[in-house]
């Protein structure tokens, strides 16, 4: 496990266990952590206590799902000796740093963070918003300042979250009279948002417009051909738009042959070419990329007392590393002690 003292920049990432992962998370995340994890200490947690946040109601859901995302890291080459993978929910340690820092941020900023009031938009919450939901930002601080991380990807529209971490951890700092926490860097991903398959909004299990790494190789290719394109595009002669198409966003995210896929862009733009010939040439490519990260998967949920021998592993070494995070703050802020 990677419980290295070296000097290499520590990442803190990972996903809340609310269902198995899918494309999105790979081109927006788990693709990068695949790379990071040669050059940096990479901490990967699975946020089973901030699925709770809106999951509260379903615990057996959240529970489930912490193997069946343990599975996708594994399936796309995260490798627990270069990577610790973790619980939440087994890490006492953030818990109590969330309540400390509690104190550092008032419910006015909390509700002016610009990704809190999306995403209460959005599951139209309102005023009955649950509390820990809207501490959502100070849990994630606990987690990044647990591990000291000083760079967390994150997609453009989690930057908020970052900055409100900085927030209190200046505040703290100036508290305790001394740098003890470093801020962190938000990493933002090359590759944006990826939309779901219906164009209409992210790609999202719940929504139904998601491509699941497990994805079976008819699921790969329904989804493909109900992708939305452009709806003026009706022959295959007509001029057809390529923004806001979603098969050329897909191919722009997982084509490995940039020059071929502007070549397609203008041959579709100018006309002649139909869009189950763009679509064809889409489901190829995932369904190459798709296979080994299936069968992969297919064999770690096939031994689960091993998966969770990895998360147990990781969870032990986190376990030690975020307690002694608690205890430099628990002293710097001077709070009682037992000898």
């Amino acid at each position: 496990m990677s419980n290295s003292t070296n000097k290499r920049p520590v990442i803190l990432t990972g996903d809340r266990t609310t269902g198995p992962l899918h494309l999105g998370h790979y081109a927006g995340s788990l693709k990068n952590r695949v790379s990071l994890q040669h050059t940096h200490q990479q901490f990967l947690l699975l946020a089973d206590a901030q699925a709770l946040t809106d999951n509260a109601h379903d615990p057996a859901k959240v529970r489930r799902n912490v193997l069946e995302v343990a599975y996708d890291y594994l399936a796309v080459g995260i490798d627990p000796a270069l990577t610790t993978i973790c619980v939440q929910s087994a890490l006492p340690a953030l818990a109590e740093l969330t309540m400390l820092y509690l104190n550092f941020v008032t419910v006015a900023r909390l509700e002016r963070n610009p990704t809190i009031k999306t995403e209460i938009q959005l599951r139209g919450f309102e005023r009955d918003v649950p509390a820990g939901f809207l501490c959502y930002p100070v849990s994630q601080a606990a987690d990044i300042t647990a591990f000291k991380a000083t760079i967390v990807p994150v997609g453009e529209d989690q930057a908020p979250l970052i900055e409100q971490t900085n927030e209190i951890v200046r505040r703290l700092n100036r508290q305790i009279g001394h740098d003890l926490l470093p801020e962190a860097q938000a990493m933002i991903p090359t590759v944006g948002r990826l939309p779901g398959i219906d164009g209409k909004a992210k790609m999202s299990k719940s929504q139904g417009n998601a491509v699941l790494l497990s994805a079976s190789p008819d699921e790969i290719r329904d989804a493909v051909r109900q992708m939305y394109t452009d709806p003026n595009h009706i022959r295959a002669a007509d001029p057809g738009t390529v923004e806001g198409n979603v098969v050329f966003t897909y191919l722009d995210a997982f084509g490995e042959d940039p020059s071929a896929i502007e070549d397609l862009k203008t041959r579709y733009r100018q006309g002649g070419i139909g869009d189950m010939v763009v679509k064809r040439q889409l489901e190829e490519i995932l369904q190459s990329l798709l296979a080994p990260i299936r069968e992969r998967r297919a064999h770690y949920a096939a031994d689960p007392a091993y998966v969770m021998n990895v998360l147990r592993n990781g969870t032990a070494v986190a376990r030690e590393i975020t307690e002694a995070t608690l205890k430099e703050v628990r002293d710097g802020l001077g709070l009682f002690a037992f000898a």
